[in-house]
């Protein structure tokens, strides 16, 4: 019999794997908001002698920096531990930054903590998603995806209401308790990650053939057992194309100089940005400064500042679940270019109702006006900024190189995270109003990008990518109708149909035969 991993097989084990996954995002929300609340503390200011704006910068984008080492680190030990170990490893990382970070009492002591937590949190976000998509079926993918999102927000506005409620308490109990906090997740991880299976696309890539047919079984449901011709045809599918891509044959300076197999590199230069407009659209601005801006910009005090950001946090999190019923519905370009367009238009109108408010307006009314629209903006981000650039690398990168991929989309999210959290209470300080004004442009950037740049990818089986770029596309996309539909393309049917076919007629594994003639397949997928 199939082996059952945490009790269940099929459509069960698939939401076991999503929990799994989306705790670990709800980790990183978590860990993306608790930090610029922390810092608002008196008694935090107090025992780091009140830092200034710039050190205050330091201490919150330095986890960055160890988010970028430790997503980088999964280029070489993604494939090598597996899905489920990589996360198990990033999350005991977080639970050591976590204990250095609520112990501290030099600024040293909490840049090493929020460092080392960092490592930690970018080997599982770069894993996370990957391996939520390779145990996914195509007509579900994008919608598990976005789940992990909104249980990122989840995190998120967790955050924001524990260091709301710890604000009242005693002495350094009100910041050291949110950091020490982030250990709960780790033992959430440890208890859910040892009874789930690895990725079948990676076993087969790693030759552990058997332990893959196990698993596609088993997640195929519904009594499949290795034998079936559903699984049998799942594994040849992959097979094909891994055959085709025989990446291991290339070297790093074959692929970056264009001498391996057909957009290696554009697909991974595609993923990357993506992630990249994730954040510089000025997502982080508010997520990790949000009751700072409303203390310093807006002039808000700290008790309602505190609860203006708690509420906009929930806010965040309705809007990022109702993305789950547009993402596979309206397609990944089309969301990614309105929900741009609407934050574009948030930026600017921030920008007015503050430029105003220095030039001798009503700073009440016109607050008002600003918070409002910082509301709309998380709103509008979160139907669609906020989840197709974590979606769209686990997708478009090559089968061999999927992991690689991932690993250096989510580097240069955290690179640039980086660089927003560093320049955002400098650039408050010194341009004031104008601030706003960057991102309304950055923002408005991404329409023209995505629409002439980035093929669709909901509707197509993670093979049917592949063999779009086999076909050697253009770098302009905008005019090819198989890139930009949002059915699947009856080629990619067609050519799933012949590979069924020719498993009909010849042998699986150079000695069993199946026949799949009257037998409708739904490929899983895998990143």
């Amino acid at each position: 019999m199939t082996r059952k991993y945490l009790g269940g097989s099929g459509e069960r084990l698939t939401v076991w794997i999503s929990i799994a996954a989306s705790t670990v995002l709800v980790f990183y929300g978590y860990d993306q908001g608790v930090f610029g609340n922390v810092i608002i503390s008196e008694n935090f200011l107090e025992t780091f002698g009140h830092p200034s704006a710039n050190m205050k910068g330091q201490m919150t984008s330095v986890y960055n920096i160890g988010c970028f080492l430790g997503a980088m680190s999964t280029i070489w030990t993604g494939d090598i531990l597996g899905r489920p170990r990589q996360i198990m490893l990033g999350s005991l990382i977080i639970a050591i930054g976590a204990i250095v970070q609520s112990a501290s009492w030099t600024v040293a002591s909490m840049l090493v903590g929020r460092v080392v937590a960092g490592v930690g949190t970018g080997m599982n976000t770069a894993t996370a998603g990957v391996w939520q998509a390779e145990t996914s079926k195509m007509s579900s993918r994008g919608k598990l995806v976005i789940i992990q999102m909104a249980n990122c927000i989840t995190g998120f506005s967790i955050s924001n209401w524990l260091t709301l409620g710890f604000s009242f308490a005693p002495r350094d109990i009100a910041w050291r308790f949110p950091l020490a906090f982030q250990c709960f997740f780790t033992l959430c991880i440890f208890a859910l990650c040892p009874f789930l299976p690895d990725s079948p696309r990676l076993l087969i890539r790693k030759g552990k053939v058997d332990e893959a047919m196990e698993v596609l079984a088993a997640l195929e449901g519904h009594g499949a057992t290795p034998e079936s011709p559903a699984v049998r045809a799942q594994f040849n599918i992959i097979k094909d194309i891994l055959d085709k891509e025989h990446m291991t044959t290339y070297s790093w300076w074959e692929l970056i100089s264009g001498r391996g197999p057909s957009g290696v590199m554009r697909r991974m230069v595609l993923g990357a940005w993506m992630q990249a407009m994730n954040q510089i659209s000025g997502i982080n601005v508010t997520s990790y400064y949000m009751s700072y801006i409303f203390i310093n910009a807006l002039g808000i005090s700290e008790l309602l500042a505190r609860i203006l950001a708690a509420a906009g946090s929930v806010d965040y999190l309705i809007f990022s679940c109702l993305a789950y019923f547009v993402i596979e519905r309206y397609g990944r370009r089309k969301v990614m270019m309105y929900s741009a367009a609407a934050c574009s238009i948030c930026w600017i109108a921030i920008s007015i109702s503050q430029g105003l408010a220095a030039n001798g307006g009503d700073t009440y009314k016109l607050g008002i006006v600003s918070v409002s629209f910082f509301f709309l903006f998380f709103a509008s981000f979160g139907m669609g900024v906020l989840g197709v650039p974590w979606l769209y690398p686990t997708e478009i990168n090559a089968l061999e190189m999927r992991t690689k991929g991932a690993s250096l989309a989510m580097s240069t999210n955290w690179i640039c995270n980086y660089g927003v959290v560093q320049a955002t209470l400098p650039g408050i300080e010194s341009l004031g109003y104008k601030f706003w004004i960057i991102w309304a442009v950055i923002c408005f950037s991404f329409i023209p990008t995505t629409y002439f740049f980035y093929p669709e990818t909901a509707n197509r089986t993670l093979e049917d990518i592949d063999r779009f770029f086999e076909t050697r596309p253009g770098i302009f996309i905008h005019t090819n109708k198989i890139a930009v539909q949002l059915q699947r393309p009856v080629e990619y049917i067609e050519a799933d149909e012949r590979i069924a076919r020719n498993e009909d007629e010849g042998q699986y594994g150079g000695k069993r035969a199946g026949s799949l003639a009257s037998e409708h397949i739904e490929t899983k997928e895998t990143v």
